[in-house]
């Protein structure tokens, strides 16, 4: 036992906490995958269709990905895509994910009898980095996991009351399940089921015929008002067959089809393997890795000795960990219901964790720290252009002085580690703020200057287009591959108005020598995806600026249609947009 966690404790990295989720919520750079984007071309279609159902899509294939839920809370958060920015599609989700820590705190303060636990309990789960990463973004886990837990959490909350209820709390269950089977897949009524009837049968103390008797009829209740939940999208939408081919055998039976040789190879090796399932897992805790490690094996120790609570929140996770084993396509992303049960556990048992996992926590936040300020540092002496404000370097030192401090300071380790995760939040977000200003953004005068026009753009994932509406808004977007963004003469060749790049410190002039007729409406920097092990393995040599940004030059060539009747023509007549 090394150190107390005080309430003041737990109130200053709270403040933390709310800092970095809030930091950055409307970034093109926050933490997330590629899933959002085409989201929000859903969303964005639907809402200007002027129906709530069926839901709208120009990708192929990508339409009725997901249920609706989650597309009508985006109409109603941008209030019918008229108010189209990150910020208003993204804070529902912030909310989802502020309730759902608001109430692990008051179920692990009522069962565990002590505020700091609960509080703990609430932050070690918003310190892990998938809560971190799909808790923010336009996506659809945070709703699923706050609907998920709730029933959880409220058995943990209100125990024998919860248990022995015969319809109110199953009918509260029910609609909790119903609503995140509405948001994301009628395939997680599986997991939900199997792990409440475990649920019951613990408390049953593991008596069959008592939960037979007493649960049985619950369980089913909740298992069919569940799905008649679920089953609103297909009785509100016009175009149930849709539904059925693309979302139920596309979505969901299409993954347990063999990703490489068959079935059984895929269980057991690859990168769809059981094994990597129980590493991506483990990975969901980010940077507290080995203190989740840690805290399963003091579990295991203490087996014969754990309390009906932890035995409960190991069963939890046991049957999502099973359920999801079953699919050939495995991901640690299918857990993240169970990641709130993991940072109860770890809460639990804080005071008796080893401190080598928040030292490896600590090391591995310096590394990350220490790889920031290089790339800021290196960015700022090649690049005058490229400037951080004084709050940054200070943001930078604090953060690697805390993590530093906790390294030496035995008693102040853990909590630390708790609040530089935070920190390393706020830093990453920072690192990349110049490109949120002005470095990263089209002026006004190129925003005017191409409103209603046709533009060609680089597209390195599906509905790249959507991050360029919101910089060039009122435009008609168009993609290309991004291979071709460097390819200046040959995008010129092609199209009349493009969005051309070209690696830091080289000229456009050069470039242009061919074309006197061609305009630079405006220019802006760009952070690249997607790179190569050869350009990887060159930016961790020092060519950063070369590998990782470019300048973006938007340009208007000799054959730039005039008319908006011209640029229609052009849109459908030039190459498959890249973005769909």
């Amino acid at each position: 036992m090394h150190g107390t966690f005080t309430l003041r404790t737990a109130f200053l990295i709270l403040l933390l906490a709310i800092t970095s989720y809030f930091y950055g919520l409307d970034s093109r750079f926050a933490p997330k995958n590629g899933d959002e984007y085409p989201y929000m071309h859903i969303v964005r279609l639907t809402a200007d269709s002027g129906h709530w159902l069926p839901l709208q899509s120009e990708m192929d294939g990508l339409k009725n990905t997901k249920p609706p839920l989650l597309f009508w809370q985006g109409i109603a958060s941008s209030s019918w895509a008229s108010q189209w920015t990150l910020w208003n599609l993204r804070w529902p989700n912030l909310l989802y994910t502020g309730l759902t820590a608001f109430c692990l705190f008051l179920a692990v303060r009522r069962f565990s009898t002590k505020t700091k636990t609960g509080a703990l309990a609430a932050l070690v789960w918003l310190s892990f980095f998938s809560t971190y990463r799909y808790g923010r973004p336009f996506l659809t886990d945070p709703a699923e996991v706050f609907f998920l837990s709730l029933p959880f959490m409220g058995l943990l909350y209100w125990g024998k009351a919860a248990f022995d209820s015969r319809l109110l709390f199953p009918l509260f269950t029910a609609l909790c399940f119903g609503l995140a089977l509405l948001a994301k897949s009628f395939a997680y009524i599986v997991p939900a089921i199997f792990a409440l009837t475990l649920y019951y049968w613990r408390w049953r103390e593991w008596s069959l015929s008592k939960l037979m008797t007493r649960d049985l009829l619950k369980l089913v209740l909740i298992l069919i008002a569940a799905l008649g939940v679920f089953s609103i999208w297909f009785l509100l939408d016009p175009a149930p067959e849709a539904i059925w081919r693309e979302f139920v055998l596309g979505e969901n039976a299409g993954k347990f089809q063999a990703r490489s040789s068959n079935y059984v190879f895929d269980l057991l090796r690859g990168g769809d393997s059981i094994w990597m399932l129980v590493l991506t897992t483990l990975a969901n805790a980010g940077l507290l890795i080995a203190v989740l490690i840690n805290t399963l094996w003091q579990c295991w120790r203490e087996r014969r000795f754990l309390s009906i609570e932890e035995s409960l929140l190991l069963l939890l996770i046991a049957a999502f960990f099973i359920v999801f084993s079953l699919p050939s396509q495995r991901s640690g992303r299918y857990l993240l219901p169970v990641m709130p049960a993991f940072a109860v556990l770890i809460a639990m048992h804080w005071q008796r964790l080893s401190l080598w996992g928040f030292r490896f926590a600590l090391v591995l936040q310096l590394i990350i720290l220490t790889a920031l300020i290089w790339v800021g540092f290196n960015l700022q002496a090649e690049n005058p252009i490229w400037h951080y404000s004084a709050w940054h370097w200070i943001l930078m030192a604090m953060s690697v002085t805390c993590a530093l401090l906790g390294l030496i300071k035995i008693q102040w380790s853990k909590s630390l580690t708790l609040a530089v995760c935070f920190l390393s939040y706020c830093a990453l977000n920072s690192s990349l703020a110049p490109l949120e200003g002005a470095l990263g953004r089209y002026d006004a005068q190129t925003i005017e200057a191409v409103q209603g026009k046709a533009v060609w753009i680089p597209c390195d994932y599906r509905a790249k287009d959507e991050e360029y509406r919101l910089l060039l808004p009122s435009t008609q977007l168009n993609g290309y591959p991004s291979q071709q963004a460097s390819d200046i003469t040959g995008l010129l060749g092609q199209y009349p108005l493009v969005a051309v790049q070209t690696p830091l410190g080289s000229s456009i002039d050069e470039k242009l020598a061919a074309c006197p007729s061609c305009n630079i409406i405006g220019h802006r920097m760009e952070m690249r995806a997607r790179q190569t092990p050869q350009e990887i393995e060159a930016i961790l040599r020092g060519h950063i600026g070369e590998y990782l940004f470019v300048n973006e030059y938007l340009i208007a060539g000799p054959a730039i249609a005039p008319s908006p009747e011209l640029n229609n023509q052009l849109s459908s007549e030039l190459r498959k947009d890249a973005c769909r």
